[in-house]
């Protein structure tokens, strides 16, 4: 159920953040810069997050899943130190689904050590 919930939720809040940056939409202008290289790779990133998400969604495995979930918590958890600021609207957003991930990977290691 969790699983489910993380991989809803990279959905849920990629795919409007995904239109926003590629609409240079006012907030996403505010949240991540002026469009740049480094703007259109981050897109890039959460294109593909949200790909990957849907797929596991449709095929996946917690064993498949708890990588992207990882990779997912190391990033979110760093970028405090990256952008220097807990202050940013993207930092704790980043923050708080990295918490959620976190209790999902809690709840699937049973898989892991059976």
């Amino acid at each position: 159920m969790m699983l489910t919930l993380s991989l809803l939720l990279n959905i849920a809040v990629l795919i409007p953040v995904c239109i926003g940056i590629m609409t240079k939409a006012a907030w996403a202008n505010s949240a991540y810069g002026p469009d740049s290289p480094a703007r259109g790779i981050l897109l890039s990133i959460y294109m593909a997050i949200t790909l990957i998400s849907a797929l596991l969604l449709l095929f996946g495995t917690p064993l498949l899943a708890a990588p992207l979930l990882l990779v997912q918590i190391a990033y979110k958890v760093t970028t405090p130190f990256t952008v220097r600021t807990v202050r940013n609207p993207v930092v704790v957003s980043n923050l708080a689904i990295a918490a959620f991930h976190g209790l999902t990977l809690w709840t699937i290691r049973p898989v892991f050590f059976a």
